[in-house]
């Protein structure tokens, strides 16, 4: 039987029956720009420019377009509003909240795109996007993007002492290695710059063909060396605000109470417990699969036909916390042996010949991150976990 023309055009249109107006931002430092699809206007959706930053000029925008869908349509809808996770961070979804709006915030790339080798992309083109996503999210429909869940202030502040502590270690050997790589040049290679004895050494150092160091050389390894003292201080500080952090005890048990239990286990320091705690545990998570998926350590299969092969884990979730969990495996290894993890890890890489210890560490670090989550959740024990003393 034969669709007609018409019924098949109305399957296919956009359907704006939600009873709401929906709205996508496409945010940059100049300029803010606002498609919407309203009620009863058709399917044609409306782009106006606001300037970057204007919050009231955005809010006076939308109730406009509630004055014209009223005007036209008799009823007051509400506003729904959708846009992609950047640099903005998420203060304007803070605001639109704070104002009554529903605002969503999406992760760009789990929005579906074309596959052609060159295909056009503009403001106009990506807002009309977005809101067809929403459209389709509120639709219910399964697997359409992925909404990112927005960290509340408290908890968005507390990850800056771990993330803080990372930068500054970086900063640290910069300056380290950049010490070092002067004075190899000069034939000097025992040279330890973290040493608390770092100034007297320096005077006493002598070059590969028995010289002082040059003075100018020395002038700038000293301001190098006033600049990783100023790093030194700077992390020490850091470093107390995470201990306080991890161990503090207030009103709030969402980091407090899942660090302490961590750091009970041997194996796991202070720094670990709190970058898992502030970066992936306290978040709510319904299943494993989330908890993996989160830390980009789920499996990506690649499956077609009689093609059936793995990519490796998807790296699409939270770098940090991939990070960690790399090297708490390997520290899990060493002071966990006993564990029922780690003999699985053991069996495996011995199946296999002593090879691929590489793949199957990271394997190990999606167990633990799911053991450590059912652990800090619901105080499931981790099987032959060893704890540390009182």
């Amino acid at each position: 039987m034969q669709i007609p023309q018409s019924q098949y055009d109305n399957a296919t249109a956009i359907r704006t029956d939600l009873g709401a107006i929906f709205v996508s931002l496409e945010l940059s430092r100049a300029t803010w720009l606002v498609t919407s699809l309203s009620p009863g206007g058709g399917e044609k959706m409306s782009k106006h420019v606001v300037q970057g930053g204007d919050v009231g000029e955005l809010l006076s925008r939308f109730a406009h377009l509630q004055e014209k869908v009223r005007c036209r349509t008799g009823c007051v809808f509400p506003i729904i509003t959708i846009q992609e996770a950047g640099l903005d961070g998420f203060w304007i979804h803070r605001v639109l909240q704070d104002h009554g709006v529903e605002s969503h915030i999406v992760d760009a790339a789990s929005i579906a795109a074309s596959r052609r080798g060159r295909r056009a992309k503009t403001d106009r083109i990506d807002g009309e996007t977005l809101v067809r996503t929403l459209l389709a999210f509120k639709r219910g429909e399964p697997r359409v993007c992925a909404m990112v869940r927005a960290p509340s202030p408290q908890e968005e502040d507390r990850r800056r002492v771990c993330r803080e502590r990372r930068v500054l270690i970086a900063e640290r050997v910069e300056h380290v290695n950049r010490i070092k790589g002067l004075l190899f040049a000069q034939g000097i290679g025992e040279y330890q710059p973290l040493r608390k004895d770092r100034r007297i050494r320096l005077d006493e150092l002598r070059t590969g063909d028995g010289r002082a160091l040059p003075p100018h050389l020395k002038a700038q390894i000293l301001r190098e060396l006033d600049r990783l003292e100023l790093l030194l201080d700077h992390i020490a500080v850091v470093e107390r605000e995470r201990d306080l952090l991890v161990t503090a005890a207030d009103e709030n048990t969402t980091i407090t109470r899942p660090a302490a239990m961590l750091c009970a286990i041997k194996g796991v320091g202070a720094e670990i417990a709190a970058v898992l705690c502030t970066e992936g545990l306290s978040r709510h998570f319904d299943n494993r699969r989330q908890v993996a998926a989160y830390a980009g350590l789920a499996p990506t299969p690649w499956q077609s036909g009689t093609i059936d092969r793995e990519q490796g884990v998807s790296k699409a979730g939270n770098p940090r916390l991939r990070t960690t969990m790399i090297q708490l495996a390997w520290l899990w290894l060493r002071n966990q042996p006993s564990s029922a993890l780690s003999e699985w890890f053991f069996h495996r890489v011995q199946s296999n010949g002593g090879r691929h210890k590489k793949s199957t560490i990271v394997a190990l670090a999606r167990k633990l991150l799911v053991a450590l989550w059912k652990y800090v959740r619901l105080g499931v024990v981790i099987d032959g976990v060893a704890m540390k003393a009182a």
